[in-house]
């Protein structure tokens, strides 16, 4: 068995965000031998956790849920942070940085509904709740007969408010479901040709200080190329484009064959107008391929493009 260094690692304490954590813990004692008494978890109240009664986008957008794990990681109470990589800010704080990427989950979206087979099966004027402006702003382009009202909380609240029939269908996250061993509640799977994911969506990034080179070379076993390549890509298109949560913006990277393929969306919040763009090519050249894609969209956005 390896040494085994006291690693804390930092986490939200959401249901997903602990699983989440766990897999990190389990990856990470498969890898050296470790016990799990080596890599305690410290669990972290972030100011995204406080706020259910109004959408992210107007309390500040990304970095609600990384905020208070961001300073723990710089004062040294914690060694790494595990967050879900759709909730990183595009810039992240001087002193910090990803080290990777754990393999990604499933990146798809699922419908999630008691009474109707799929989006297309809701009748007009039917309820979907959402706390995303990306989903949003998708089911209202694909039917703008709907009403789409905000659905906040993590994954249990959400499926329990569709039970108690405050919405007539929810959208939710494959691989937060898949965590949470939750996979018994999806109506329908949504094809990514159809309904984009968000950036990020179904990986698990794992920040750490950026002089921690002990830290970096003990998670190195564990953090996936394939997955790092596709990130590297999404983030760059997002960071172009400015991303938060006050913008419906989807992407999505994933290799074929030799090449990586990254797809580029923008919506208008009412789903009147999108744009899309595709870029493809070299793995190694995956941050300017997002760029590229981020780019292309820009220029084609006429200035008022994301107010309607």
């Amino acid at each position: 068995m390896a040494s085994s260094p006291t690693l804390v690692i930092g986490t939200r304490g959401s249901p997903l965000a602990l699983a989440q954590a766990h897999e990190t813990q389990d990856r990470l004692v498969a890898a050296h031998g470790w016990t799990v008494e080596h890599l305690p978890l410290s669990i972290i109240k972030t100011t995204g956790d406080a706020i259910q009664d109004r959408p992210l986008s107007e309390a500040g957008g990304k970095g609600l849920f990384t905020k208070e794990l961001d300073i723990a990681l710089l004062e040294g109470s914690i060694d790494l942070a595990v967050h879900s990589a759709k909730d990183l800010p595009t810039t992240l704080p001087e002193g910090i940085v990803i080290a990777g990427f754990l393999p990604r989950e499933d990146v798809r979206d699922a419908f999630i509904s008691h009474r109707f087979k799929s989006l297309n099966d809701l009748p007009q004027g039917a309820v979907v709740g959402s706390a995303s402006l990306r989903r949003q702003a998708q089911v209202r382009r694909l039917r703008p007969d709907l009403q789409v009202t905000l659905l906040r909380g993590n994954v249990q609240t959400r499926l329990a408010k569709l039970e108690r029939g405050e919405v007539d269908a929810t959208l939710l996250a494959m691989a937060g479901l898949r965590r949470l061993g939750l996979t018994d509640h999806v109506t329908t799977v949504l094809e990514t040709d159809d309904f984009l994911p968000a950036v990020g969506q179904g990986a698990i990034a794992v920040a750490i200080r950026a002089e921690d080179q002990r830290v970096r070379a003990a998670l190195q076993p564990i953090l996936d190329g394939p997955t790092g390549h596709a990130l590297a890509a999404e983030r760059a298109f997002l960071t172009i484009l400015d991303g938060s949560c006050r913008t419906p913006i989807a992407g999505h990277a994933r290799l074929i064959g030799n090449d990586l393929e990254i797809r580029g969306l923008v919506l208008r919040p009412d789903g009147s107008e999108s744009l899309e763009a595709v870029r493809r090519g070299s793995p190694d050249d995956a941050v300017a391929l997002g760029r590229e894609a981020g780019s292309e969209l820009r220029a084609r956005m006429p200035p008022d493009f994301l107010k309607a």
